[in-house]
C-alpha cells in the first residue's frame, strides 16, 4: 500500500524526496501544485487532493504549517474526517501546540485510526541530506511501525513516550536553538560595530569549544549576510510563541526565550519573515541604530 505525504514546503519537499528515492511507494499532495513536480520526477504519484491521498495510503505523513492546515487536510470537524483516518496511521511531523496534538490523537483514535507524533530537529540542509533527528510519541505498536518508514528521512530517532512527549521534547531542543543562534548573531553584530574582523571571529569560534554544526553554518551565513532561508524567521517566531505558551501553562520562567520572542517579532514586522533565522540581525541592527 502507498504511503501518503501532504505538505511539500521548505522541509516537507526534501523529506518526501528522500522517501521516494529510497523506493517508498509514495502518493503526495500540496496546496501549491508546482511543489509536487520534483516528487513526480522522482517517481511519486501526485494526488488530486487530500481525499485521494487517504484513499490510497495506509500511512499518511503530514508536514504542514499549522493547526488549521492539519484540520483542513484531515477534514476534521466534518463527515470526511472519520472516512479519511479510520484504519490508517496519521503521522504528524509538523509543529503545533502540545494540547492540539493531544486532542488530535483522541479524535483519530475515536474514529478508528492510529496516531504518531513525529516532529524533527533540523533545517532544510539536514532535511535534504536525510539527517534530521526524529522524536516519536504514541502507542508503541504504531511508533514501531512508523520508525523504519522514516529511516530515509532521519539520521536518528528517539522514543519520547506518549503524546505529546515528542512535541515537548522538540520545544526543549528549539528553545536552545533559538537562544543559541540569537546569541551568535548578536556576537557578530558586536564584533562588527567594534570594527573587528568578522572572518577572524568566525575562525576563533570554529576553533573553540563552543563550535557546533549550527554555529558553523549560521556563522558562515552571518559572515556573508546570506539570508536565504534554511529555517525561516517567521517559523522561528511561531516556534518561539508555542514554547513560550507551554512555559506559561507550566508556570515556568523563560527569560532568554522571551527576549528572542521580541526580537523575532520585530524581524517579522520589518518584513524579513521569509528569510533565514539569522535575519534576526536586522532587528538587532535597528535597535542599535543606523551606522
Amino acid at each position: 500500500m502507498y504511503v501518503g505525504f501532504v505538505g511539500l514546503g521548505v522541509m516537507g519537499q526534501p523529506m518526501a524526496l528522500n522517501l521516494a528515492r529510497a523506493g517508498t511507494p509514495l502518493v503526495v499532495w500540496n496546496r501549491t501544485p508546482a511543489r509536487c513536480e520534483p516528487l513526480r520526477a522522482a517517481g511519486a504519484e501526485v494526488a488530486a487532493g487530500p481525499a485521494e491521498v487517504f484513499e490510497r495510503a495506509g500511512t499518511v505523513i503530514l508536514m504542514l504549517a499549522d493547526e488549521t492546515a492539519v484540520d483542513t487536510v484531515l477534514g476534521r470537524g466534518g463527515p470526511d474526517f472519520a472516512m479519511r483516518v479510520a484504519g490508517r496511521t496519521v503521522v504528524h511531523m509538523g509543529t503545533t501546540s502540545a494540547e492540539y496534538s493531544g486532542g488530535l490523537r483522541e479524535d483519530i483514535r475515536e474514529a478508528g485510526g492510529r496516531y504518531v507524533e513525529a516532529p524533527v530537529s533540523g533545517s532544510r540542509v539536514p532535511a535534504e541530506r536525510g539527517e534530521l533527528v526524529g522524536m516519536l510519541a504514541g502507542d508503541a505498536d504504531a511508533v514501531a511501525a512508523v520508525r523504519p518508514l522514516l529511516a530515509p528521512v532521519c539520521r536518528e530517532m528517539f522514543d519520547c513516550g506518549s503524546v505529546p512527549g515528542a512535541l515537548l521534547m522538540k520545544f526543549s531542543v528549539n528553545l536552545f536553538l533559538i537562544t543559541m543562534v540569537t546569541g551568535l548573531t548578536e556576537a557578530f553584530h558586536f564584533a562588527d560595530r567594534h570594527g573587528l574582523d568578522r572572518r577572524l571571529l568566525r575562525d576563533v569560534l570554529d576553533a573553540g569549544p563552543m563550535a557546533s554544526a549550527v554555529s558553523r553554518v549560521k556563522g558562515a551565513k552571518l559572515l556573508d549576510r546570506d539570508f536565504t532561508v534554511q529555517a525561516g524567521a517567521a517559523d522561528v517566531l511561531k516556534n518561539n510563541r508555542l514554547i513560550a505558551e507551554a512555559a506559561r501553562k507550566a508556570d515556568l520562567a523563560s527569560p532568554l526565550l522571551d527576549v528572542c520572542h521580541a526580537l523575532f517579532g520585530e524581524t517579522v514586522e520589518q518584513g524579513h519573515g521569509g528569510q533565514d533565522m539569522v535575519a534576526v540581525l536586522r532587528a538587532i541592527e535597528r535597535r542599535s541604530g543606523a551606522r
